[in-house]
């Protein structure tokens, strides 16, 4: 084995070590999905099992969610989702406890479920400390132009 079989051989290697393909983890994907019957939970159900690498479908129409889990990605639930002709969108709901301010009008939906709060930034405020310095300066001793009812 001269040269020439030596490089062959390395080649070779590096060549077999770049084909080898990444195992996509398994992903669970959660859809809010309009639903009004059994006969729509069934249709979506068929539909989500139907996407290339997934392994089991939930549908709850109680909540109008479906959950797809497997290899698949996020964008191609969707898409297979909306072939539906149902208003779709990714879940859009989280536990209250894990948003920092759980109660900012945007968080809050009437249509989530129990304890949970809409999916907001972080960059979210509340923003009553703006609104808190005007009336404590309104109100202060320190103010000559404050209130003096008293």
């Amino acid at each position: 084995m001269g040269v020439e079989g030596t490089l062959e051989y390395i080649s070779d290697f590096l060549s077999s070590m770049k084909k080898k393909k990444k195992k996509k983890q398994t992903q669970t994907v959660a859809l809010k999905i309009r639903m009004d019957c059994e006969g729509c939970a069934r249709k979506v159900k068929k539909v989500l099992s139907g996407v290339k690498g997934a392994k089991s479908v939930d549908v709850d129409l109680k909540q109008q969610k479906a959950t797809v889990t497997g290899n698949v990605e996020p964008k191609k639930v969707l898409a297979a989702a909306q072939t539906t002709k149902k208003k779709v969108e990714l879940w859009p709901y989280v536990p209250y406890n894990l948003v920092a301010n759980p109660y900012v009008a945007q968080a809050y939906d009437k249509k989530a479920p129990p304890n949970h709060v809409r999916k907001v930034p972080d960059t979210a405020n509340i923003t009553e400390t703006t609104v808190d310095d005007r009336y404590s300066n309104m109100f202060s001793d320190e103010n000559p132009n404050a209130c003096s009812i008293m």
